[in-house]
């Protein structure tokens, strides 16, 4: 068991005495510049780095061996030269002082330890790996990044947060892909209003307090609409919560995330957007099908097929890209599928394109149809498959080409 008693100093413009020169001073420097100590670098010579921090005035240089009376006026300090007589005469004058001692050389010798430390918003972790730095590295490392990524949810900085609203893209439904600055939206949140292409194991991870609110829209189905998801989000935040909307992909690709920031901006709600990695691009990759490759295509488009060519409200100028003889990217069109192909053939793309369809990219349902453009329809039914699914067209789709990791 250790004897140890930790504790924060406070040292910001308090003088710190640091012996010897070296890489181990050096990071020790670092760490006591960081929390604003008045370091004095007591050593004949110095590394590159901390000769830059003495000419820059940063740290004070001493330019001698170590001497008695360094320690005066020293509120702790660190002996981290290459030679053990001289960390132990440090240790001494400063058990005489009375000043706490780091030795680098022999942390059982001095009075002090220093632990392996880490920061995350303004939550200092401090390692005592028992005599083992190596340990307490690793330690250290774990508590940081699970607080960054939010698997460590920081109760009391949640309850401290402001209200408003966060838009978090989710990506394509793997919840490994959400981004580390997304996890810590869903750390934090106090209601999640999310729907079914929302990564859904993310939700098991919520603890049990916070709310959960389904959003979701089937297609030809059930759905909450879209004014009553602003509604909610807007009247959650206004009754004081921090609520994340968690979205499947990117917010802002064909996420409608615009019009819920415009719902809480004439709300006069705070709202930010977290992005994510949009199945436009991850769900091709997941089966090896990259979006552009040099020397085949200069150009990709990603399309809502989610109203068929020539219905009237769609905004799709399709005969156009059936001219384009790059990438052509498909969401939400596999009900639409048969109509989207016919006019792109017939607008000029040949019907010998090679394309695919890729359902449920990434996750344990994923499944895929390969054709050539005019024939994929009949591919997709023959596979049974079923949204969500997204479809690319073009020289990329080629397996013999490009053949699947």
């Amino acid at each position: 068991m250790s004897t140890l008693y930790p504790v924060g100093l406070e040292l910001r413009g308090r003088r710190v005495v640091v012996a010897g020169g070296g890489s181990v001073a050096q990071r020790r420097v670092a760490g006591l510049l960081e929390v604003g100590a008045d370091v004095v670098v007591v050593s004949p010579a110095l590394t590159t780095a901390l000769e830059a921090l003495a000419s820059s005035g940063e740290i004070t240089w001493v330019d001698r061996p170590w001497a008695d009376g360094d320690l005066d006026g020293a509120w702790y300090c660190v002996a981290a030269t290459d030679a053990p007589p001289v960390n132990a005469a440090v240790a001494a004058e400063a058990e005489r002082s009375r000043v706490f001692c780091v030795r680098a050389d022999s942390a059982e010798e001095g009075t002090a330890v220093t632990p392996a430390v880490g920061r995350y918003d303004d939550v200092t972790v401090a390692v005592i790996g028992g005599g083992d730095p190596r340990r307490a590295a690793g330690v250290r490392d774990g508590v940081v990044e699970a607080l960054r990524s939010g698997t460590l949810a920081d109760r009391r900085h949640r309850g401290a947060q402001d209200p408003g609203v966060t838009l978090v893209g989710g990506g394509p439904g793997d919840p490994g892909l959400i981004t580390v600055r997304g996890r810590q939206a869903l750390a934090q949140a106090d209601v999640v209003v999310t729907d079914r292409l929302a990564p859904q194991a993310l939700l098991d991870e919520l603890p049990p307090d916070v709310t959960v609110i389904d959003a979701s829209k089937l297609p030809r189905g059930r759905y909450m609409s879209q004014d009553t998801i602003n509604a909610v989000l807007v009247d959650e935040a206004l009754a004081g919560n921090r609520v994340v909307r968690l979205k499947g992909g990117d917010p802002f690709v064909f996420g409608r995330g615009y019009e819920e920031i415009q719902a809480c901006v004439a709300a006069g709600v705070t709202v930010d957007v977290v992005p994510g990695v949009t199945s436009a691009i991850s769900v091709p990759a997941f089966a090896g099908v990259p979006v552009t490759h040099r020397g085949i295509t200069h150009e990709f488009v990603v399309v809502s097929g989610h109203l068929p060519p020539g219905h009237a409200q769609s905004l799709v100028d399709w005969a156009a890209l059936g001219r384009l003889t790059g990438t052509i990217v498909l969401l939400m069109a596999v009900e639409n599928i048969g109509a989207i192909a016919e006019a792109l053939v017939a607008g000029g793309r040949d019907p010998e394109t090679p394309a695919v369809a890729v359902q449920e990219g990434g996750l344990p349902g994923e499944a895929l149809a390969r054709a050539p453009l005019a024939k994929l329809p009949s591919a997709i039914a023959a596979a049974g498959l079923r949204p969500p699914a997204v479809v690319v067209i073009g020289a990329v789709a080629d397996p013999e080409a490009f053949p699947p990791p």
